[in-house]
């Protein structure tokens, strides 16, 4: 979702090493990704996966847009049993409505972000296009935090991770979009996988949340409360039905509604325990899937320090070039805003005429 160069088309230094041998998948793979602008073979593969997960997520869920509809493909008919129950009405109805209409465009749209010959052939669209996922995130950040409080049960552990991810997604775009107005290319690149990568943590956190619902159920020991209005409106609103199961339902009245014990049950027939599965399991599942993917681009960053270096070059020439002071760090640099030793280029730029130009701040060099 950058909105300059940024990721995914890695350096050309590889022309720099010596020649070797090739196989013929090798060969083949290279006619494949090249012309996509990848430069590095480890690239292409990681897009595919990651991006690939991505994309599917999203286009599988687009059908959530109609979030009341009948239709079985509808959220109300096709989210967790007991969802809809409460994001029917009020703030909660608009918070969903929010989140979906926002998070499924911005996950769509993010994925091009990362095709390097969109980047540098259509370097309008590469801005146009990440200024709208940076808008669209916002505002499914909005969403996501009207509704937490009945997102799968509404726990605390839930209602916690939901803000914690709205607060690493903001900060993480804040940090990019400054570090790109500053010509920082390298950190604009990192603070994007970074945001991308916190916003796929709700892929990670289904997957886990499915096999946590399926361990619990068949332990047998876990139970979740549950109101019977809910119970009842999962049921078709058989209220009979659902008393003869949940006999504490029968003092169920208008201005009451009371709270019975739910059997946590993925695979047990019953609409109620499932949900109760899912509750239970989707507040562990997100902190860890926070754990996994947050650990996991840093690794990725740490893994790519020549591509890092390859961008503050490239970050120092534009902003040599533009008249910015402290080339190389005029953003959100360790090297500036901590104790890290004083960056050098790599090389001089062939930008001389400059060397004794005014800075943006009246100073000289």
């Amino acid at each position: 979702m950058s909105l300059a160069p940024a990721e995914m088309s890695e350096s050309s230094d590889s022309s720099q090493r010596p020649s070797r041998p090739t196989s013929k998948f090798v060969r083949t793979m290279r006619k494949v990704y090249r012309p996509l602008g990848f430069a590095k073979g480890y690239n292409f593969p990681l897009f595919v996966i990651f991006a690939g997960a991505l994309m599917g997520f999203v286009l599988a869920r687009f059908s959530y847009l109609n979030v009341s509809g009948d239709a079985p493909s509808s959220f109300a008919s096709g989210g967790a049993p007991g969802e809809w129950y409460h994001y029917r009405n009020g703030h909660y109805r608009i918070g969903i409505t929010m989140h979906l209409a926002a998070c499924l465009p911005a996950g769509f749209l993010v994925v091009w972000q990362f095709v390097p010959v969109i980047r540098h052939k259509f370097l309008l669209f590469h801005r146009i296009n990440g200024y709208l996922v940076i808008v669209l995130t916002l505002i499914s950040n909005v969403g996501a935090l009207m509704i937490c409080r009945r997102s799968f049960g509404g726990g605390l552990d839930t209602q916690s991770a939901v803000g914690t991810l709205a607060i690493l997604t903001t900060a993480s775009i804040g940090m990019a979009y400054y570090n790109i107005k500053r010509l920082q290319i390298d950190q604009h690149r990192a603070w994007m996988l970074r945001m991308v990568f916190y916003l796929g943590t709700i892929i990670t956190t289904r997957i886990i949340m499915i096999l946590s619902a399926l361990i619990i159920s068949m332990i047998g020991s876990y139970y979740h409360a549950q109101s019977c209005d809910q119970i009842v409106f999962v049921n078709d609103g058989d209220a009979g039905k659902v008393e003869s199961v949940y006999p504490g339902c029968a003092n169920r009245t208008a201005s009451s509604d009371p709270y019975v014990v739910v059997s946590a049950n993925l695979a047990g027939g019953r609409a109620e325990e499932a949900g109760a599965s899912l509750d239970l399991s989707f507040g562990s599942a997100i902190w860890l899937a926070i754990f996994l993917h947050v650990v996991g681009v840093e690794i990725y960053l740490n893994l790519t320090p020549a591509e890092t270096d390859r961008l503050r070059n490239v970050s120092y020439e534009r902003q040599l070039e533009a008249g910015y002071e402290h080339p190389g760090s005029a953003g959100l640099t360790a090297d500036r805003w901590g104790d890290a030793p004083e960056w050098k280029p790599a090389s001089q730029p062939a930008i001389q005429h400059v060397e004794h130009a005014p800075l943006k701040d009246g100073s000289r060099r």
